[in-house]
């Protein structure tokens, strides 16, 4: 072999050697060990690059496919190992230098749209790779730094045309584009500029934000060119870290600049935008794009450019080219700077340059980077020390001046372009594209995101200083962002949320930036703003909000409403404007009025009230002043009716504004803060006089509305003469129909819902302010006292009088009135109604109960909830929202919410009514066709709900009583449509006749219900609809306090739906044995069953009793259910309902026995009855099963759910009696009696139960329909029952009928109970029988020595069993943390009886175990579940009681059980995954050794050791549970030592601090402000970790001897981990009421001390906090001292 490579040196330069011959020796010689030749790598190497180097220089010729075998060959040596391995070694390998411009102009030809190279892309992109991945051969580019910028810009221009390739394929308009911006920066805020790799400073991207994202873990296709294009942008990845690091490198930073600009500034900033938009678009699949690749590059970008354009050393060319030269020398020259001349312009200039990118690209890539590039300025050269700190600032803002103009923004001559003539012209929105127009249309939605941005980050930055600008600059800001508002005005973009978020951002720079202009604002913004869609109407809310908080803070809200007031009395544009206050701008309203002064409230109130005086009624009583004219002339002519045209016009927006100042006058007035005797008596005076002019404003208006509606009918009855002799054919009613509608003019009904909600708001308040403060008078009384001297009623008489007869307003009670107008009618007749009930002099008068009868009668009006139908609204709770389909919702609130005024005032008929509305809302919600409503919204339904479900509805015993008479009547409608197989029911023929008595329904209901529990046999057959009817009564019928009943109607429902439950049956099942049977039949009696049990526990349940005895109750309940079970209604049910259904049958029986055991009236007849009857039935069922189906169609599965029934009435018949003995000796002893028949029945019942089934029993009822912890639970029951008697009876020897049984049930379960998963039910009814089998067992002792020492010996091998049972269970890998915590009472209960007389050996057993337990080892190897079960058994066992000699040996090994749990602590907290299974149990365990060993530690040590691993607990990078849970041990440890060893705490405190703080930290980290996250489940978590931090400082304070040095230690960490975050309000709350604890006792010394030893920031939060104690908390403890003893 080796003569074969002799000589291949010169092969391989022999022209004769063919090009592929040379090839593949070249490539045998790489990959042979037998090539002997000198520096071969270095060779073969150098052969590659000349041969390609030859070929582009047209020196060599060989085909295309050897030159792309060269390139593969090229490849595979740059990324072999072999290759890296040499180098790594210190070979010396290079490359030819003429190798980097061969590669960059190999990428230049791949970057062309039409290039054919005859090269894969992908191969060069891998030799590129190749190349830069080693140091020792990249120098070929990072030696020159012109190359290395030359490969960046080819390589960014190659991805730019890659990731253009779809919007090639698929142009986009721009006004997509700009929709879709407008979509992805909706929720941009102003974030904290600090990193460069930060991404809280995206550009505006291009697509939505609900397209799929690309999936980082789906593989690219494999196809040649998606290979090529996924490895282009890791190349390009490598290429900006190479060139970084050499840019970085570079020491004339001008040269850096130059270049950066000249040449990568355009592709790199292209790029950047590029990858932004795409990321989120499912176009860009096919580029293997992974979103953190995209990210990664993006950063890359953003140090480039950062270092680049901004570096430290240009800042003094930056300050030469922005800054104002304070005099003109003129002697600066091109050599006066060292860094470029005009940095600014050269980078602008760059970016206005066209031709870079695609059109529709352009405007989107420049206000994209002028963000950035603001924000790298922002970070480069805005932070500054002392007096350069301004400068810096000032530096910043003329920065951002050259940046707006870019924008293409007209700021009114301010500033000006310097490329002006290069930028494209675009034009607002609505207006033709002319010279004059400095904006395109496509480009405002992108301009005004790109100033929000730069007026954010401004904000931000802080670089607005108003007294420095005022004083030193000559208001250079403030006239800037004057004329930037004013551009903002002058092309208002309403439509566009990012317009009022950039006048948000203005207002909070500084409000007088916008005052010139707030009329402006408040009319663009706020009044007549248009637009509907829901991110403007967010953004509006927002600015308006931002408004009044200022204004507020400022003291100057009269002002800001002055101008409000002012554009709202000005011309509508529109016909109709939006409402001017949401429920949001509302809101705030409200907040800021209870912030603002008395007197500044009162001065708003009265500014609405002279806006309503001075030109809303000058305007109406001008158009009606015009109609009384007209009326005179009476012209026929086209003049009269365009005068008819314009007063109606007028009135109209005149209304329309009384309408919106009426709004505005409610909510401030509702929010006054109401007067006291304490109130100054100017307040009151003003207050009195605010009263008088708005009650002769209503009054005006009132009398306004009177005239018009005279004037009309005068008018009607002169258009009824001119239509009788015109159109003598109309029919009268016709006419008459028609005239009305005339006079319903719109502006005439707004008017009249104005001034009725003036009149309300009038009325409410004038009545608050003369309850509460005697200096005021109430102007209504005087009123009304002067207008009813001639009549004998009093004032509030006289009121409802002339409400109900419409002498106030007639139109009210006219059928055509508005909604709302009907609503506010009702509101003012109800407040009288409370005047009237108020004054008790009034209430024996003879008329005052039918003045009130009739007004509450007016206010239900029961005829509109017949005429309201058809689906419902919702309603948003405010007043003037009402219309037609929200009024039956706001008008059942009025009644349900004031229920107790008005229900002792209504007729029957209505309270009849009411229940009806109230049951048929109830049913629409139940079956689905009520409207699910959003929060804060009311619908028809969600009110009769909560009426339902309140206090008030079971106070009101006339509703209550007729709904359940609505209920019952529709039950029994119901039961009426059903079919009668048989026997017609008695009770259904009383209801026939229909003139029986109450009594005699309720006889026949027993005579059916005894019938029915003798022959077994269903009277009435229910369809599946009727069933479904009837389950949605029972919903309601739940939702029902039955200790509201009476005894009449308890006793009717009762009856009623025990004969539901025993005399009726689905209809399929009768009809054939073989159809399918519906689960919602065993679901139906289940409801039926647990709605009973209910009813049971009603105070007034002692009448059902008396018309049918307990015992007849218990017994026919339980034979229906036996005899459907027998005849195959259940044969198809699931597991799940069968097992609800058994245990409703227990819950029925156990509450119907307690209760006769309760009354003690007949109770051995009634329990004799009772078990009497389940012995017949078991000794049926269990002898002869096939007896049992000896009637109707039986079912081969019938007798085994039989069974199952009778164990259900058995056992939970048994638990009922044992929990009442011990109460007297003849209960006792007639208890005793029945337990014991009863245990003797079980245990036959559950042999058969366990008895392997036959085949055709086991075809249709499966052995698992019960489950086996019922089974379980049943024997236990029976051994508490012998048990129990036995513990009654006083015998000394035990003797268990069944022990047999029970041992076998003992053994199995010892068996299986660990042996594979089981259900957890089953595990905690084990636990329980063992517990139950081991306390029967310890009884068990016989009386010989050496029976004695036999039990002994038993007992002791059981408990052995039993505890290695225990430690098999605790450590099964299937059960989970939270399947242990559901345990750990069961095993507590089964310890509990092992150990309460343990003997000292078998304690040293327990003991032992959990000491080989408790090993280090095992938690290191991985096995943590055996650990974790010595750690629960600890747990258990110290709240266990034990003997006394077993107490001291526990308690004397605790500090060495103390001891290995902190090693365990400590060495899982190293695992973040071991936190919740294992950490934190752990944790528990040592917390409840530290409270039950509350005195028995004799060393403190052991507490210090606890401190110590609580260190270590893991509590960040947690999920919210893992979280809540670890910071709730470490929390309740501490706890535990500071509440039970409190002389630990002398010595322990700073440990103590140490570990708290450590949760403080935590809790602020985890609960500071996230957006969009701070709200949701996972925000309660934190908000429930903080009030525990308040708790924790209450009893630090308390102990106050332990930590009284350390006070001002515990608020310094306080404000120092404050002051790096920024709370949630509700947590931050939380912990500032805990941290005045501590500052209470805080002496002087240690304010002053923490004065002046803090950081300044610090400082600056504690003065912020030390303020607010003394003003809120420090003034309230000591108003309370003073009281205090």
């Amino acid at each position: 072999m080796a003569a074969i490579y002799s000589g291949i040196h010169l092969k391989l330069k022999s022209p004769q050697t063919p090009w592929e011959d040379k090839l593949k020796l070249a490539r045998f010689a790489w990959i042979s060990n037998q090539c002997l030749l000198s520096n071969k790598e270095q060779v073969l190497l150098d052969w590659c690059t000349h041969a390609l180097t030859g070929w582009y220089n047209r020196k060599v010729e060989f085909p295309e496919k050897v030159l792309e075998g060269l390139w593969c060959y090229l490849d595979d040596l740059l990324h072999s190992r072999k290759l890296h391995t040499l180098l790594k070694q210190g070979k010396t390998i290079s490359l030819r230098l003429n190798m980097a411009q061969l590669l960059l102009d190999r990428l230049q030809e791949c970057s062309r749209v039409d290039s054919r190279s005859p090269v894969c892309v992908s191969i060069i992109l891998s030799v590129c790779q190749g190349l830069l991945s080693a140091p020792a051969l990249s120098y070929v580019f990072t030696t020159k730094y012109e190359l290395m910028i030359d490969l960046l810009a080819k390589f960014c221009s190659l991805a730019c045309l890659e990731l253009q390739k779809p919007l090639l394929a698929e142009p986009q308009t721009t006004e997509s584009v700009t929709c879709q911006h407008e979509v992805m920066t909706e929720g941009l805020e102003n974030q904290p500029t600090s990193n460069v790799d930060s991404s809280q400073a995206e550009p505006i991207t291009d697509s939505p934000p609900d397209e799929t994202q690309l999936d980082a873990n789906k593989p690219p296709p494999k196809s040649k060119e998606n290979l090529s294009s996924s490895n282009l942008f890791e190349v390009l990845l490598q290429v900006l870290s190479c060139y970084l690091s050499v840019q970085r490198q570079q020491a004339n930073p001008n040269r850096v600049f130059t270049m950066v600009t000249n040449q990568v500034l355009q592709p790199l900033v292209l790029l950047r935008q590029l990858l932004t938009s795409g990321e989120f678009s499912p176009s860009y699949t096919h580029l293997g794009l992974r979103q953190q690749l995209c990210r990664d590059i993006r950063i890359k970008i953003d140090s480039i450019l950062q270092l680049a354009l901004f570096p430290t050393e240009h800042l003094t060319s930056y300050k030469e080219e922005l800054l104002p030269s304070k005099e003109d020398s003129g002697k600066r020259g091109p050599g006066g700077a060292k860094g470029p001349l005009k940095p600014v312009s050269a980078i602008l200039s760059k970016l206005s340059c066209q031709g870079y990118c695609e059109p529709p690209l352009f405007y989107t890539v420049k206000s994209n980077t002028l963000t950035l590039l603001f924000k790298f300025f922002l970070e480069s050269y805005g932070k500054g020390r002392g007096d350069s700190e301004e400068v810096q600032r000032m530096l910043c803002f003329y920065f951002f001046t050259r940046l707006v103009p870019v924008l293409d923004v007209d700021l009114d001559g301010h500033t000006l372009s310097p490329t002006k003539a290069q930028q494209p012209v675009s034009v607002s929105p609505g207006q033709e594209s002319t010279s004059s127009s400095p904006c395109s249309p496509e480009s405002w939605s992108l301009a005004l995101l790109a100033v929000e941005s730069l007026l954010s980050q401004a904000l931000s930055a802080d670089i607005y200083n108003v007294a420095a600008d005022r004083i030193r600059h000559g208001e250079v800001q403030l006239n800037f962002y004057r004329a930037l508002g004013q551009m903002l005005f002058n092309e208002a973009q309403p439509s566009i949320p990012a317009w009022y978020r950039c006048l948000k951002v203005l207002l909070s720079l500084n409000h007088l930036i916008l005052e010139p202009d707030l009329d402006q604002m408040l009319s663009s913004a706020w009044v007549n703003s248009e637009c509907r869609d829901t991110r403007v109407q967010r953004a509006r809310q927002l600015l308006v909000c931002s408004l009044l908080e200022t204004y507020t803070k400022l003291r100057q809200l009269p002002r800001l409403f002055s101008e409000l007031l002012s554009v709202i009395c000005q011309p509508a544009l529109d016909a109709l404007r939006p409402p001017l206050l949401s429920d949001g701008i509302s809101a705030s309203l409200r907040t800021c009025l209870i912030d603002t002064p008395p007197s500044q409230s009162l001065e708003i109130c009265s500014l609405v009230l002279e806006s309503i005086r001075r030109y809303i009624l000058l305007n109406l009583e001008n158009g009606d002043r015009e109609f009384e004219k007209m009326e005179v002339d009476e012209g026929g002519d086209d003049r009269g009716e365009h005068k008819d045209i314009k007063v109606d016009q007028e009135r109209e927006d005149a209304s329309l504004k009384l309408f919106s100042l009426s709004q505005l006058l409610h909510v401030v007035m509702f929010t006054l803060k109401t007067l006291d005797n304490a109130s100054p008596l100017p307040i009151v005076r003003k207050s009195q006089g605010l009263m008088e002019e708005m009650q002769q404003v209503v009054k005006e208006l009132l009398q306004l509305l009177s005239r018009e509606k005279k004037a009309v009918k005068t008018n009607t009855v002169s258009v009824q003469k001119t239509k009788r002799k015109n159109i003598k054919s109309l029919d009268q009613k016709e006419s008459e129909k028609v005239l009305e509608l005339k006079m319903e003019v719109p502006w005439e009904q707004r008017t009249q819902e104005a001034a009725l909600l003036l009149r309300y708001t009038w009325m409410e308040v004038d009545t608050l302010f003369n309850i509460h403060c005697s200096k005021y008078t109430s102007l209504d009384s005087t009123h009304t006292a002067a207008q009813g001297e001639t009549k004998d009623l009093p004032s509030a008489m006289t009121q409802i009088e002339s409400l109900l007869s419409g002498e106030i307003l007639p139109a009210c009670l006219q059928p055509s009135c508005s909604p709302m107008t009907c609503l506010l009618y009702k509101i003012l007749t109800l407040q009288q109604m409370k005047k009237v009930l108020l004054d008790s002099s009034l209430l024996p008068e003879a008329n005052t109960a039918a003045l009130l009868n009739k007004a509450a009668q007016f206010i239900l009006a029961s005829s509109e909830f017949e005429v309201s139908g058809g689906g419902e609204q919702v309603w948003d709770g405010q007043i003037w929202s009402v219309n037609a389909g929200s009024y039956p919702a706001a008008h059942w609130y009025l009644v349900t919410s004031n229920l107790p005024l008005i229900a002792p005032y209504l007729s029957g008929e209505d309270v009849g009514c009411m229940a009806d509305v109230l049951v048929s809302s109830l049913h629409s919600r139940q079956t689905g066709r009520g409207k699910d409503c959003p929060p804060g919204f009311l619908t028809l339904s969600l009110v009769s709900s909560q009426l339902l479900e309140s206090s008030v509805f079971a106070e009101s015993p006339t509703l209550f009583s007729a709904t359940v008479c609505t209920l019952t009547q529709r039950s029994i409608g119901v039961l009426k449509a059903a079919h009668v197989p048989k026997v017609f029911p008695m009770f259904m023929k009383s209801q026939e006749k229909g003139a029986l008595t109450e009594v005699v329904k309720k006889e026949t209901l027993v005579e059916d219900i005894l019938a029915s529990s003798k022959n077994g046999q269903a009277s009435l057959l229910l369809t599946d609809t009727q069933s479904k009817e009837l389950v949605n009564i029972l919903q309601i019928i739940t939702k029902l306090n039955p200790d509201g009943m009476n005894s009449e109607d308890l006793s009717s429902v009762f009856l009623l739906l025990f004969f539901m439950l025993t005399s009726t049956s689905s209809q399929s099942n009768q009809m054939a044995s073989d159809a399918p049977e519906h689960e919602e039949d065993v679901g139906f009696l289940a409801k039926l069953l647990s709605i009973l049990t209910c009813l049971l526990e009603a105070r007034n349940f002692q009448s059902v009793l008396k018309l049918i005895h307990g015992g007849t109750l218990l017994q026919a309940a339980v034979s229906s259910l036996l005899w459907q079970s027998n005849n195959g209604r259940f044969r198809t049910t699931s597991s799940a309902l069968w097992l609800e259904l058994i245990k409703a049958v227990q819950s029925f029986v156990r509450c119907l026995v307690q209760l006769i055991i309760s009354r003690n009236s007949s109770v051995r007849l009634n329990l004799d009855q009772f078990a009497t009857y389940l012995s017949e039935m078991a000794s049926k069922q269990t002898v002869a099963p096939s007896s049992a189906a000896d009637s109707g169609k039986p079912d081969p599965g019938g007798p085994t759910l039989a069974l199952h029934l009778l164990l259900a009435s058995l056992t939970s018949f048994s638990q009922a009696m044992t929990s009442n003995l011990g109460k007297s000796k003849q209960m006792d002893q007639t208890l005793t009696q029945m337990l014991t028949r009863t245990t003797a029945v079980l245990g036959p019942v559950v042999e058969s139960v366990l008895k392997p089934q036959t085949d055709s029993q086991s075809v249709t009822q499966p052995t698992s329909l019960l489950s086996q912890a019922f089974i379980v639970e049943v024997v236990t029951i029976m051994l508490h029952c012998e048990l129990s008697v036995f513990s009654v009876e006083e015998e000394k020897k035990l003797t268990l009928s069944h022990m047999s049984l029970y041992q076998s049930f003992c053994q199995q379960i010892l068996r299986e109970i660990s042996s594979a998963h089981r259900p957890k039910d089953f595990l905690v009814s084990s636990l329980h029988f063992l517990s139950a089998f081991y306390k029967a067992v310890m009884r068990k002792r016989g009386e010989e020595e050496e029976e004695k020492k036999k039990a002994k010996n038993e007992l002791d091998e059981l408990f052995t069993q039993m505890l290695q049972t225990v430690y098999r269970l605790l450590t099964a890998s299937w059960l989970s943390s939270e399947d242990l915590c559901e345990l750990e009472p069961a095993v507590k209960e089964l310890l509990r009886h092992l150990v309460e007389e343990s003997t000292t050996g078998q304690l040293n057993l327990l003991l032992l175990q959990i000491r080989e337990g408790l090993d280090i080892s095992k938690l290191r190897a991985g096995n943590y579940r055996e650990v974790l079960s010595a750690v629960i058994i600890t747990k258990l066992l110290s709240c266990c009681q034990l003997p006394e000699p077993c107490s001291k040996a526990l308690w004397l090994i605790t500090p060495q059980i103390i001891s290995a749990m902190v090693f365990m602590v400590r060495s899982s907290s190293q695992d973040a995954s071991l936190t919740l299974p294992f950490t934190v149990p752990t944790v528990t365990s040592m917390t409840s050794l530290l409270r039950q060993g509350e005195g028995l530690f004799t060393n403190p040590h052991h507490v210090i050791l606890v401190l110590g691993a609580l260190q270590s607990v893991p509590l960040d990078h947690l999920t919210p549970p893992v979280y809540q849970s670890a910071f709730l041990a470490v929390h309740e440890a501490l706890f535990a030592i500071i509440q039970c060893h409190p002389q630990v705490m002398l010595n322990a405190a700073p440990s103590f601090l140490n570990v708290f703080h450590r949760l403080l930290a935590s809790i602020m980290q985890e609960g500071r402000q996230r957006g969009d996250n701070d709200t949701g489940p996972d925000s309660d978590v934190y908000l429930q970790c903080s009030r525990l931090i308040e708790r924790m400082y209450s009893h630090i304070a308390a102990t106050a001897e332990s930590f009284t040095t350390l006070s001002a230690f515990m608020v310094a960490q306080y404000v120092t981990e404050l002051q790096k975050v920024t709370l949630r309000p509700n947590i931050k709350q939380h912990l500032t009421e805990g941290i005045y604890r501590i500052l209470d006792l805080c002496m002087e010394q240690d304010i002053k001390f923490l004065t002046a030893g803090l950081q300044m920031g610090v400082r600056e939060v504690f003065n912020e906090l030390y303020s607010s104690y003394t003003h809120y908390h420090k003034a309230q403890r000591q108003g309370e001292d003073k009281y205090t003893v």
